[in-house]
């Protein structure tokens, strides 16, 4: 994707509360987090995160949602200092933190607007 840097910035723009985001395609990965976030993951357990363990759980994930369950459209990922919201896309995904005291529903739809824009759904 040639303009993952304004996809990012769009992003954040969203709203405050949305505290990292990466995004992961064919083309590699670029990921930004907020500065001075409270507990916040290291940078190099974020790396592997996008590279191994989001594209294996989207893969299993959308190989049963395939079968009857009409797909997968997203993930959410619940950790002790955040949430995730974890996007299949084309080529890829994106993946998006939340802050852990904000409800990660209402940031679907914006995400999914954005994703839609990016041409990546």
């Amino acid at each position: 994707m040639k303009d993952k840097e304004k996809l990012i910035s769009e992003s954040f723009a969203i709203s405050e509360y949305i505290r990292y985001i990466a995004v992961y395609d064919h083309d590699g990965l670029s990921m930004k987090q907020r500065s001075e976030l409270d507990n916040a993951s290291s940078n190099e357990s974020d790396k592997y995160e996008e590279l191994l363990v989001n594209p294996v759980l989207i893969k299993l994930a959308s190989q049963r949602g395939n079968i009857d369950c009409g797909g997968l459209e997203y993930f959410i990922i619940r950790y002790g200092n955040f949430f995730v919201l974890l996007f299949p896309c084309k080529n890829g995904h994106v993946n998006i933190g939340v802050e852990p005291d904000k409800n990660p529903l209402p940031f679907v739809e914006p995400i999914n607007t954005l994703l839609r824009k990016y041409d990546l759904k």
